[in-house]
């Protein structure tokens, strides 16, 4: 990277820190004026009565992942800071990776008062930026019974403290997600094209992806077609490398496959279905089917083609693509023309295991939300986080305003007017209206009241409800009502999964951190190469050789070491 780069990226960040810097000093000027940890809310209690005799508590938050701020003046923001005495500036990453954004923090050792650095996380742990929580949890019942005794002793560092909540991954009661994670995506209007036709294997996938083009090579208004894209930017690159580890029937462990027999680790990176995977890739790319751009694109690139609707089909996960592209599309009336995405259980062969989506929660315990030593006031910050775990609250920020944002029929069911579905995917609307605080805990699956889901999305009804009708059709057509019935759902194949939840807190202090460092360097360089090559067999044979140099078996013998730690915890 040139000087000039470096500089610009340091004097971003340098602004932005200061921002944030600024609105946590303003938050401690009120911070002595309540009690902060004196709460004793329950998970089933409301955060009422927070309001520290009228003067706001205000934190600033940084996420090392982009995202939408939120207008000031938002509506559902003031009823939560209403309720809870309290609010957060939200600021998300933009134009740099997380260990820029981080490392530029770190050194100017200023931080906002909550941050999650995403990759980023183990600079902070390691620089002393964050405020161990131990002695706080007793006090907070709602971030105490947020995870149970296992799952915090899972956060905990090697110094024996715990820094982070992890947001994500909580299950309620039970799973109601209506979505998948990754998958083969496929516009609805293909499918539809051939009279919705079963499509199980890579070749099937990409035979109709073909002649769908061959037959429509435009758009409505004479935008040329995209019959298949990939994302390679930056960590995104799993969007081209993750899925040989699906097309062999395993799920998604990350950093390896587990031989569910033998319980060994296997490196599905040289394992001949991956290498089956990249060279169909390369076949289709001499045809011409996959986006040349794709291996120069960046994500907001990516995120911009998408929502043309011009994009066919592509792997991604869908909360890296769909939360923008899916309302950017609906806001257009691309739906009308069957520009929506649906996934599609792809394997190798024909009646091969899927395993694309494994139902139960899983956390990711390399990352999470962390308070940092900037914050001034500990206890407040906790009685926040607290407070926003409540059941009044976390309807607020899943659901919205009663008679606003959703109805509530005579047997307490939520649900929304076709109205109220547009207003919730448009992005002005969601800016003024809406406030999920997003990267903050929050669990999924049921609502405490034992009637609703946790958020309209899981809804029974409300989900199906809510799509556009070529995509009820769609779905209809295949005997589905969510797009988790058209991929499929596995239970977890072991105590151990996910490994990647053990993987993303390598680091180079370890053998085995160094090695897997090493390989993320080479397969994002050679990945696309092999991709585009004109001989394959010649690509693949230097892409080898040159992945062997980084002593892989270092970081396989660490993951293998984790997974017997693993299996061993659940047996005792």
């Amino acid at each position: 990277m040139r000087l000039k780069k470096v500089t610009a990226i340091l004097l971003t960040t340098a602004m932005a820190v200061t921002l944030l810097s600024g609105c946590g000093n303003s938050a401690d000027q009120t911070a002595n004026t309540s009690s902060g940890a004196t709460s004793t809310n329950a998970s089933d209690q409301s955060a009422a009565n927070n309001t520290n005799d009228g003067v706001i508590k205000e934190f600033t938050a940084f996420f090392a992942v982009p995202g939408s701020e939120i207008n000031d003046d938002n509506t559902v923001q003031q009823k939560i800071t209403e309720i809870t005495g309290a609010k957060a500036k939200e600021v998300w990453l933009t134009g740099q990776t997380a260990e820029e954004a981080v490392g530029t923090m770190i050194a100017g050792g200023e931080y906002p008062d909550f941050i999650d650095g995403s990759s980023g996380m183990a600079q902070l742990y390691d620089a002393g930026a964050l405020v161990a929580l131990d002695d706080y949890l007793d006090n907070y019942p709602n971030i105490k019974n947020f995870y149970t005794e296992e799952q915090w002793e899972s956060i905990r560092q090697d110094d024996g403290h715990i820094y982070w909540i992890q947001q994500f991954g909580n299950i309620y009661e039970k799973d109601m997600a209506t979505l998948p994670m990754e998958a083969f995506w496929i516009q609805t209007r293909v499918l539809k094209w051939d009279n919705y036709p079963e499509i199980k294997t890579l070749d099937q996938y990409f035979d109709l992806l073909t002649r769908y083009n061959e037959a429509n090579p435009t758009m409505e208004d004479g935008t040329a077609n995209i019959p298949y894209t990939i994302l390679c930017d930056d960590w995104r690159y799993f969007c081209l490398e993750n899925p040989g580890m699906f097309l062999a029937g395993y799920p998604n462990d990350g950093a390896c496959i587990v031989d569910t027999d033998t319980l060994t680790v296997v490196d599905y990176n040289t394992n001949p279905e991956s290498k089956q995977y990249f060279q169909k890739l390369n076949v289709e790319f001499k045809n011409g089917i996959i986006d040349p751009e794709s291996f120069t694109q960046s994500y907001d690139q990516y995120i911009a083609k998408l929502s043309t609707g011009r994009v066919l089909g592509m792997v991604d996960q869908y909360w890296n693509f769909g939360y923008t592209v899916i309302d950017s599309l609906k806001s257009q009336g691309l739906y009308e023309q069957g520009c929506s995405y649906v996934p599609l259980p792809i394997t190798l062969e024909e009646g091969a295991q899927n395993q694309w989506y494994t139902t139960g929660g899983s956390i990711n315990v390399a990352s999470g939300l962390a308070i940092t030593t900037s914050c001034k006031d500990v206890e407040g910050a906790l009685q926040f986080l607290n407070d926003l775990l409540s059941d009044e609250v976390m309807t607020l920020r899943e659901w919205g305003i009663e008679g606003v944002n959703y109805l509530v029929n005579e047997d307490g069911t939520f649900y929304r007017t076709d109205e109220m579905r547009a207003n919730a995917a448009e992005t002005a609307y969601k800016a003024s209206d809406l406030c999920s605080y997003s990267y903050f805990p929050k669990w999924s699956g049921m609502s405490h009241d034992g009637i609703n889901a946790a958020n309209p999305g899981d809804q029974p009804g409300e989900f199906f409800d809510g799509l556009p009708l070529d995509t009820q059709e769609c779905l209809e057509a295949y005997g589905y009502h969510t797009y988790l019935d058209m991929l499929g759902i596995q239970e977890i194949p072991g105590p151990w999964y996910p490994m990647w939840s053990y993987s993303n807190g390598f680091t180079t202090a370890t053998k085995g951190g160094t090695a897997w460092e090493k390989v993320k360097e080479i397969k994002h360089e050679y990945l696309p190469k092999v991709v585009m090559a004109g001989d394959f067999d010649s690509a693949w044979d230097e892409y080898m050789g040159v992945y062997a140099n980084c002593n892989p078996q270092d970081f396989l013998d660490e993951l293998q070491t984790e997974l017997d730690r693993r299996i061993q915890m659940a047996a005792e």
